[in-house]
């Protein structure tokens, strides 16, 4: 069924890409346009490193929504750039955005007269700075932070598992940062503090009763003191739903049946819980996580927001944890109290992978690298653990200068971290070329043949069949236990 879901996925958007539409690389020309009417409008700003060292020759385009046209403006030796001589009109909106080759963006605002947006530019989308033109309200402050891959922006847990059960696996290495030895914390109110991601989450998981997901997110919204055993202080709304992500930052991958770390504290576990998070591919369905085996549940029935049912486990905002997660990439709201709707986590940059020009590329937000070319490795899971770490400069398209040894099988956690929740077919994300309108290229493709409709193995071993292991499937980006002995791609990692 899944492989079915993702056929019509990719069947709908090539009938897409044939429409054009919305904004961005079908529309823009990519270059200077000729503007009209009343031009009393200016945007000014700053790109700089986040260490406040500036960033000189960044393309700012400003791209106008209303006549698909754009101008752009370069940062000068102070990493300054000026938009003057803007369109304005009550209805005249830009999305400003930054581009250089070997950086990767994100707004940093000054002030609050424009505000952060991620757009979609014909299914590639970007983090702009989103505006309306108005006489008389230029826009100063228009700030982008600059990133070179050199740190990420979050940093991933291990995943629990501790066992090996090959030579370099996910057991072996342990890659991550560790998890903290006391993580859960009970409050004695009803909550449990996880030192690890910072959140809050209610104990009782079985509380809130199983629903369809328009329910389970209203009823995990409108929670508050005084309901589930609750005693602190909160009022509806500081609750919701988890995102797919903190979703499953809960699960241990050495356990099963629960799939959560062992001596945890929680009560009443159940098997499936909803996520805020829509499973992009068929927006009828949400992401649904089984903690019996810490598999990911997208089979067109059991995820069905109108029709199937599942448990709501609520969570909030607490302190700061040991690691920080990152946002799903998800902005497009189907519900109120949803994923796009909180925005919870650290945003995703734009453009967020770096092309080192040698074989790899450099993920901003993570700071891993990965092997550029995607289907160069695919063999049963030991295998596939030996060739990784034989892989070398000189075979599979590197010329990094890599010695066997540098090189990894991702583990669950890291494999997971490549995802961005707001599209529809992750492979073809990975794949695809972008184009303006004038046929130049927009933004290469990110992997070299990452191949659709296949899965993708991770180090992790499955706790509850240990003759299994964790993969991701290509396009849909679900997590999914099959065979070790079958054959399946590998991504590989440092």
């Amino acid at each position: 069924m899944r492989v079915i879901q993702c056929l019509l996925v990719i069947v709908s958007q090539l009938a897409l890409a044939g429409c054009g539409g919305g904004g961005g690389s079908g529309g823009p020309s990519g270059g200077a346009s000729t503007q009209s009417g009343p031009v009393t409008s200016s945007v000014s700003g700053r790109v700089a490193l986040k260490n406040g060292t500036p960033l000189a020759g960044v393309t700012l385009t400003a791209y106008q929504t209303n006549n698909h046209s754009d101008v752009t403006a370069t940062t000068d030796v102070n990493g300054n750039y000026t938009f003057t001589g803007l369109e304005t009109s009550f209805q005249t909106h830009y999305e400003v955005r930054a581009a250089k080759a070997g950086y990767a963006f994100y707004p940093a605002l000054s002030n609050n007269v424009a505000s952060v947006a991620k757009a979609d530019y014909n299914a590639l989308y970007r983090i702009v700075i989103s505006y309306l033109s108005l006489a008389g309200s230029s826009v100063t402050g228009a700030n982008f932070d600059a990133y070179d891959g050199s740190a990420g922006l979050v940093s991933l847990a291990t995943t629990g598992q501790s066992v090996s059960y090959a030579a370099g696996d996910d057991g072996a290495l342990q890659k991550g940062v560790a998890r903290p030895a006391a993580r859960f914390t009970d409050l004695q109110n009803g909550s449990i503090g996880d030192a690890l991601t910072g959140l809050v989450w209610l104990k009782n998981a079985g509380c809130l009763s199983a629903g369809h997901w328009s329910d389970a997110m209203t009823a995990a919204n409108q929670l508050a003191s005084g309901a589930c055993g609750l005693s602190d202080g909160s009022t509806a709304g500081q609750w919701r739903l988890p995102n797919i992500i903190e979703l499953e930052s809960l699960v241990d991958v050495a356990r099963s049946k629960p799939a959560l770390p062992a001596g945890h504290p929680f009560s009443n576990i159940g098997a499936g819980y909803w996520s805020s998070t829509t499973y992009r591919g068929v927006i009828t369905e949400a992401w649904v996580l089984d903690f019996t085996t810490g598999r990911y549940i997208n089979d067109l029935v059991n995820n069905v927001k109108t029709d199937a049912t599942a448990g709501a486990w609520a969570v909030r905002n607490g302190a700061g944890g040991t690691v920080k997660l990152p946002a799903t990439g998800q902005f497009i709201v189907y519900a109120g109290g949803d994923d796009a709707s909180k925005l919870a986590g650290v945003p995703l940059t734009s453009p967020r992978f770096i092309d080192r020009a040698n074989g790899t590329v450099i993920d901003s937000v993570t700071g891993l690298t990965w092997l550029k070319q995607a289907n160069c490795l695919r063999q049963p899971w030991a295998g596939a653990l030996a060739a990784v770490g034989a892989l070398a400069s000189g075979q599979c398209g590197l010329s990094d200068g890599s010695l066997a040894g540098s090189w990894r099988m991702p583990n669950r956690a890291e494999m997971l971290s490549l995802v961005d929740r707001a599209e529809t077919n992750q492979a073809l994300r990975f794949n695809s070329v972008f184009l303006k309108a004038d046929k130049s290229v927009d933004q290469p493709a990110i992997f070299d043949q990452f191949i659709e409709l296949e899965f993708y193995w991770t180090s992790s071993t499955d706790a509850a069949d240990t003759s299994q292991a964790w993969t991701v499937f290509s396009c849909d980006y679900g997590v999914y236990n099959i065979a070790k002995a079958n054959l399946g791609y590998t991504l590989a990692v440092r």
